[in-house]
């Protein structure tokens, strides 16, 4: 039914990132998919790391830690972006698009005053995106 599952996952939250990851782990097994996850970080330094290729490296660590847990074998996706609080929806979504992916597994969190407002990313990408999206709190 699947065959490239996305996993955007925040490496400055990864602990919010686990459920997600099991999740999508247990459906590329189950429908023999490739699990991707993707990154998005920003041109410049920031606290994950000082460039996009240091940003590509961590991701892969993460990616290779969490395929040696879970029991299968995570790809990954890096993307840079200008300002991730303005375009973090349209990155993810280009993504999705580049890679392939009929699937988007994304974690989100217990929506508060300002979900009302504006539309988390997952909330975002699960009304907009054209291939499915499931959401994990």
């Amino acid at each position: 039914m699947f065959t490239k599952i996305m996993i955007p996952v925040d490496l400055g939250h990864i602990r919010n990132m686990e459920k997600a990851l099991a999740l999508a782990a247990e459906l590329a097994e189950h429908h023999d998919a490739q699990a991707i996850i993707v990154g998005v970080t920003q041109s410049g330094p920031t606290e994950i790391a000082r460039t996009p290729e240091a940003f590509a490296e961590k991701l892969k660590a993460f990616a290779a830690e969490h395929s040696k847990k879970l029991g299968v074998t995570f790809a990954t996706h890096s993307e840079v972006s200008h300002d991730i609080t303005i375009d973090l929806d349209d990155v993810l979504q280009r993504a999705a698009d580049e890679i392939g992916a009929d699937l988007i597994v994304m974690a989100s969190h217990v929506p508060g005053l300002s979900e009302y407002v504006f539309a988390s990313n997952a909330g975002y990408l699960a009304s907009h995106s054209k291939m499915s999206v499931f959401v994990v709190r």
